[in-house]
């Protein structure tokens, strides 16, 4: 049985006292909730001080993106190794990761190998944009970005990822996938391609979220699907409803 995760994407929003402030608002109604996981993702320089805010909670902290390599001249970015005292999760090849700063399916790959290295947990970001959707090609592209993002690992290796699925057409936008249609990308395309790359008992262990536009309104309706499990939410993450988003998860 695969329990629920809800994971908040802060992306470029609160500043460190704001999101102190923030968490230490959520974090007793967050922490009761015991049949879902939950994680907040905030900007880098609010990293630690929200991990020592949330230290002694079932809350999780993840980054939104990391380098792949050790050290080096990369200016701007973090190493896997500079997130660990703080984050158990990362989250590796969002949609504007890929759209804003060229992030390839490769430098994925790359980036999944680096923080199972690390002892964190990728939350791998895969979906298709408005255009690849009304052609058609849903099913063709998310597949490839599967393939592409979990080359070469092992079966042990894709059970410590979680995948969120993301139609670019929904991020930010207000609108949300049909759950029915989501739910079954979630389980024909992405668990689908899972189930082929390392056998159905491997990609029955993995979780997939849905993210795009969720609230603390249609949650529900997501997760009455049986291949959805969970969600990677935007917007709503930034509000005290979060709590509320992450309890009807259950």
């Amino acid at each position: 049985m695969r329990k629920p995760f809800i994971a908040g994407n802060w992306k470029m929003n609160k500043t460190v006292d704001e999101a102190v402030a923030f968490v230490r608002q959520i974090r007793h109604g967050l922490n009761e909730i015991e049949r879902v996981d939950s994680a907040v993702c905030p900007p880098f320089v609010a990293l630690p001080a929200v991990a020592d805010a949330l230290r002694g909670t079932r809350i999780g902290v993840g980054a939104q993106t990391m380098h792949y390599a050790e050290s080096g001249a990369y200016t701007g970015e973090c190493a896997p190794a500079m997130l660990v005292p703080y984050c158990q999760y990362v989250i590796l090849g969002h949609s504007e990761r890929r759209a804003y700063y060229n992030e390839t399916d490769e430098a994925v790959n790359r980036k999944i190998k680096a923080a199972l290295a690390h002892g964190l947990t990728p939350i791998v970001c895969v979906g298709e944009s408005l255009a690849q959707n009304e052609a058609g090609e849903t099913h063709s592209f998310v597949s490839g970005q599967v393939r592409a993002a979990f080359a070469d690992l092992s079966a042990a290796q894709a059970t410590l990822c979680v995948v969120a699925y993301e139609p670019i057409w929904a991020i930010g936008t207000g609108k949300s996938a049909n759950p029915t249609s989501a739910g079954n990308i979630i389980g024909l395309t992405v668990r689908g391609t899972l189930a082929d790359l390392f056998g159905e008992d491997t990609a029955q262990q993995i979780r997939i979220q849905y993210g795009g536009s969720v609230s603390p309104e249609n949650i529900a309706d997501y997760m009455q699907h049986p291949d959805i499990d969970g969600a990677l939410v935007g917007g709503a993450s930034l509000k005290p409803s979060f709590v509320d988003l992450v309890r009807a998860a259950q």
